[in-house]
């Protein structure tokens, strides 16, 4: 039987929106100022993003752990170019994942970001849907 998620967003007034996960954690979703809102949440094509590295990201450091990696940092910088007609939507998406540390084993790490963007996060197969993507790994040698 497939999973199910069930998120319930509610309004709070004006442009705000306070949404629920499924462990029980809320956000708050809002627009800038200049387009009608508070600039008091997150926004939800940011969000989008969030999730794409979230997700990598969780396979990513998964796979580390189990190949007892020794990374002292790991960032994931997502950039997005959204089309210029409505409704807009993102169709190119860099990924870059920076690991630091002083003995990187790049060739490991490599393949726990190759796992995670070929075979493991749903998120990514998603974006694959609507966007191109770039893949980048940096590593940063102390």
């Amino acid at each position: 039987m497939p999973t199910t998620n069930h998120i319930t967003t509610k309004w709070l007034g004006n442009m705000a929106f306070e949404s629920n996960n499924p462990s029980g954690d809320t956000l708050k979703i809002d627009i800038a100022k200049e387009d009608g809102g508070d600039s008091s949440g997150f926004r939800p094509k940011a969000l989008m993003l969030s999730s794409l590295a979230g997700c990598s990201g969780l396979d990513v450091a998964s796979l580390m752990k189990k190949m007892k990696l020794e990374v002292d940092e790991f960032t994931i910088e997502t950039i997005a170019d959204l089309t210029d007609e409505h409704p807009k939507f993102y169709d190119k998406v860099v990924i870059e994942y920076h690991f630091h540390g002083k003995n990187l084993e790049e060739k490991k790490l490599q393949r726990a970001v190759d796992l995670s963007i070929e075979k493991y996060c749903g998120v990514m197969e998603m974006f694959r849907r609507f966007a191109e993507l770039e893949i980048k790994t940096v590593f940063h040698q102390k």
